[in-house]
């Protein structure tokens, strides 16, 4: 049913000795980095990407470009990139490890070129949701492989350009279908109109950063509604020139959630420097949620600040557009006064893993009270113990279980947690920042 556990680290995740207090700097996202260095690729000029993350994840999508043609020379504080071509004809091999960005957004570049381009990645790349895409490319003109698994492995026969033009498919499993669509599609001979038809689209504030990162580069987008949910469910992008220039990616507000969550559960202080007042991310939602569990936050020129009350209100919630914060959530929420249902989350079975079944299995085993929902979670606060479990926590190779199991630690002692490295994918410093939050030598 999972994956193996990555088993290169156990870590003993640290009890808290009382309220935390803190000061936070977090690395930079990983979504506006891909995204970033996408846009760079497909620029008429040179790009600068400042403080951009180095962590697996885009240290894969900055590989792939590099193979597609793209020249990127690192300093310590930035990324300059020259956009390139690949050979016409050649052979061109792309690892997307298990990162939804690489295996979405690259396709549609891959078209653009002269090359065959062969896709290809982790055990668990190859159960994600690509299909969709991969279906909408082909009716805009791409010529793509897949022997019918619409699944990874499969390769992009380049033609040198897409035709482009108006598309429908279904996102409900993934924001990036559309986001990998739209980055590409100012290079496409007609541009692209895309429609969504289907179960609402997840993760919907990170199709609007696409939209607002494609026009910060020049591109003409439009968004549409058409339907009564009152969001954006079609797209159109004309063709036109993209110039990316200077950007400076903000700090990943997805991976605040522990620490944030440190504050809730300890009864503490946390302050992330540098929080953007305007954020590309969605920091509106993820507050709100804190809030409503407990918490006062407020946004000052110190950062965020974000303060526990002593007490963790569960909640019932649709996060639907937060899912990345459902682990942490969930294990904050494990240890509350009161039930909390989570819902909005089916898309979260095809991330890097089933992450509902995930977090059922290993806090129950800890003695918690989790019922799996067709959306989400039921959670029934119990006492939790780390003797309770037969073994480690599991990561299942999935960086958000290692944050989960952090957060759990808090409040249980003696939680150890198998396959800890896998937190790399997009926080390599993880285990280093927790300690120090805590007071500990790492």
């Amino acid at each position: 049913m999972y994956p193996d556990n990555n088993q290169d680290r156990t870590w003993a995740s640290p009890a808290a000795a009382g309220p935390v207090s803190a000061r936070v700097r977090l690395p930079a996202s990983k979504s506006i980095t891909n995204r970033a260095l996408v846009l760079a690729a497909l620029s008429d000029g040179r790009a600068v990407i400042a403080n951009p993350l180095r962590a697996r994840d885009t240290t894969l999508a900055a590989a792939a470009l590099r193979a597609l043609g793209t020249e990127i020379t690192e300093s310590r504080t930035a990324w300059h990139i020259t956009p390139g071509h690949p050979a016409p004809d050649s052979a061109v091999t792309v690892d997307v490890g298990n990162a939804g960005t690489v295996m979405r957004f690259l396709p549609g570049l891959a078209a653009l070129t002269s090359a065959v381009v062969a896709f290809d990645g982790d055990a668990r790349a190859r159960q994600r949701p690509v299909g969709p895409i991969l279906a909408a490319l082909r009716h805009l003109g791409a010529h793509i492989e897949d022997g019918g698994r619409a699944a990874v492995p499969f390769t992009v026969h380049g033609r040198g350009a897409v035709r482009g033009g108006t598309v429908a498919l279904d996102a409900s499993g993934s924001s990036q279908l559309v986001s990998g669509l739209l980055l590409a599609a100012p290079r496409f001979d007609e541009g692209i109109e895309v429609r969504h038809e289907g179960p609402p689209v997840p993760s919907a504030p990170h199709i609007a950063m696409t939209v607002r990162m494609l026009r910060a580069a020049g591109a003409d987008v439009t968004e549409l509604v058409s339907g009564s949910g009152g969001r954006p469910d079609a797209w159109r992008v004309r063709p036109g020139r993209l110039e990316l220039g200077s950007v400076t990616v903000e700090p990943d507000l997805s991976n605040a959630g522990p620490f944030l969550a440190a504050a809730l559960v300890t009864g503490g202080t946390v302050t992330i420097g540098d929080w953007p007042r305007d954020s590309l991310q969605a920091a509106g939602a993820i507050l709100d949620v804190l809030v409503r569990m407990g918490a006062r936050c407020s946004v000052g020129a110190d950062g965020l600040t974000v303060t526990g009350g002593g007490r963790i209100r569960g909640i019932t919630a649709d996060l639907r557009d937060v899912s990345e914060l459902t682990p942490v959530l969930t294990a904050a929420a494990a240890v509350a006064e009161s039930p909390s249902v989570f819902t909005g989350l089916a898309h979260t079975r095809t991330h890097e893993t089933d992450r509902l079944a995930a977090l059922a299995k290993e806090i129950n085993a800890l003695g918690g009270d989790i019922t799996e929902l067709p959306d989400g979670l039921q959670i029934r606060p119990r006492p939790l113990r780390a003797e309770a479990a037969d073994g480690p926590f599991g990561s299942y190779d999935d960086h958000r279980m290692v944050m989960a199991a952090a957060v759990l630690g808090l409040a249980v002692p003696g939680i150890r947690v198998a396959g800890a490295d896998t937190v790399a994918k997009t926080f390599p410093d993880f285990m280093e920042v927790w300690a120090s939050m805590l007071g500990l030598e790492p």
